[in-house]
């Protein structure tokens, strides 16, 4: 039987696309446009348009029309894993974005074209950063009670370049780093890049725990505790003020450098200070503006101790230099005139319903969630396995994590981790809807 029209045009499109025969970037006929060289109605070819972007192949800006994208900058992936299927659905990586975002930078690179500093950014920077941008977000930090000078500020290429500048500048091969049993996959890429000794700590229901941490300094020569006090990745998790406060304890009497990770911090409202605030001599704290603003505008910061911030500035000139100067002189515009609190504001909200969602869709399963947070943790029955559920999703075209890649511990529990982000609230639903179906039928049943 033949195929319908309209699915022989997106064959033929998807094609000259992915061949590069339609380059990215290349905007395509208006759905009018098309309609009339291809002699379809107006619908069908809206619905041409539909499908190649739910395959991932382009994309629609309102007013502007529809491009082509970048398939070299694949939808979304973690680290050590492949790219998911163009086709598929993406849980396993977090990139939230709002409506509106890209006219805020068409509008932000008009304004810094016009602006009378353009020429000096063009040039190399400070290797810290301009004294400017570090006191812009040294102000930004204030909002989240982080009080710092400017001079302890560094800005970074987004929070995994943070990262790793704090291991290359403050850490060395053989030191021994307390982790979460569960953790950020990041973190442990660069620990077997720089040959660190990841001990594994138990975690609780309020983070980790505090007691196995101080029988570990006490038999081991813990050198720097590696954690994420507000919204744990993957548990969602917020460490009380009172457990913070003993944490910091616990590093000062073993003199342990803290190394506090605070990349989705922004989704917490209120949240008990940072463990900077309460030990600003021992703590590097390293956050930066890829999720709360734009995963493309890669700009992050550390705030460390004056005695850390030689290394560290030497450790960014070791590897980038500096950061780009256009991407954070437009970060730093938007966090003073309020751009950057309104998308986390935004944010927050757009999270908030998207667990709500998955509250929903996921009834009756063991999930962990934060209820602001763009990411759920789902354990599975002991035996159960979660690569074969994993491969099951894969079928249905759905891309989820398993505990693998954060888990630290010899033993990997059987649990999926979904990201709640990257997907549009509508397929969200329905594929969580897919999840829990093929969840009860593979593991809980």
């Amino acid at each position: 039987m033949a195929a319908p029209r309209y699915k022989t045009l997106v064959d033929a499109l998807a094609s000259d696309i992915r061949s590069g025969r339609l380059a990215a970037g290349t905007r395509l006929p208006t759905h009018r446009g098309l309609a009339a060289r291809e002699g379809i109605a107006v619908v069908t070819a809206t619905r041409v348009y539909a499908e190649l972007e739910a395959m991932g192949l382009v994309s629609r800006e309102q007013g502007r029309g529809t491009f082509v994208r970048d398939l070299a900058v694949p939808a979304g992936h973690g680290i050590d894993q492949q790219a998911v299927a163009p086709d598929a659905v993406d849980l396993s990586f977090n990139y939230p974005s709002l409506p509106g975002q890209a006219g805020l930078l068409r509008q932000a690179l008009r304004e810094l074209a016009g602006s009378g500093d353009l020429e000096s950014l063009l040039r190399y920077q400070p290797h810290p950063g301009r004294p400017q941008d570090r006191a812009a977000i040294a102000r930004h930090l204030r909002r989240r009670d982080l009080t710092t000078d400017a001079d302890r500020v560094l800005v970074v290429n987004g929070a995994q370049h943070g990262l790793a500048v704090t291991v290359m500048a403050l850490l060395e091969a053989g030191d021994v780093v307390a982790v979460d049993a569960l953790t950020y996959p990041g973190f442990k890429v660069l620990a077997h890049a720089f040959h660190l000794d990841l001990e594994p700590v138990p975690v609780t229901a309020d983070g980790p725990d505090l007691d196995a941490l101080e029988r570990l300094c006490a038999t081991r020569p813990v050198r720097a505790i590696y954690t994420m006090p507000t919204l744990h990745n993957p548990l969602g998790r917020v460490m009380p003020a009172a457990d913070r406060t003993r944490l910091a304890a616990i590093a000062r009497r073993h003199r342990a450098l803290i190394v506090e990770d605070a990349s989705y911090a922004y989704l917490v409202e209120d949240p008990p200070p940072p463990l900077a605030a309460t030990a600003p001599d021992l703590t590097v704290y390293v956050s930066g503006l890829s999720k709360s603003v734009a995963t493309g505008l890669r700009v992050g910061f550390v705030v460390a101790p004056p005695s850390a911030v030689p290394s560290l500035e030497r450790a960014i000139r070791a590897t980038t230099w500096n950061t780009p100067a256009l991407t954070t002189a437009i970060v730093c515009r938007w966090l003073e005139d309020g751009t950057v609190d309104e998308l986390e504001t935004r944010k927050r909200a757009d999270a908030g319903a998207r667990q709500r969602i998955a509250r929903e869709e996921l009834a009756g399963l063991p999930f962990l969630a934060h209820p602001a947070s763009y990411f759920t943790w789902l354990p599975l029955p002991d035996d159960a396995r979660a690569d074969r559920l994993t491969a099951t999703l894969a079928r249905r075209g759905i891309s989820v994590s398993t505990a693998e890649p954060f888990t630290t511990t010899a033993h990997t529990p059987q649990a999926l981790r979904l990201a709640l982000g990257s997907t549009d609230p509508d397929s969200l639903r329905s594929t969580l809807r897919t999840v829990r179906e093929v969840a009860i039928e593979d593991a809980f049943t």
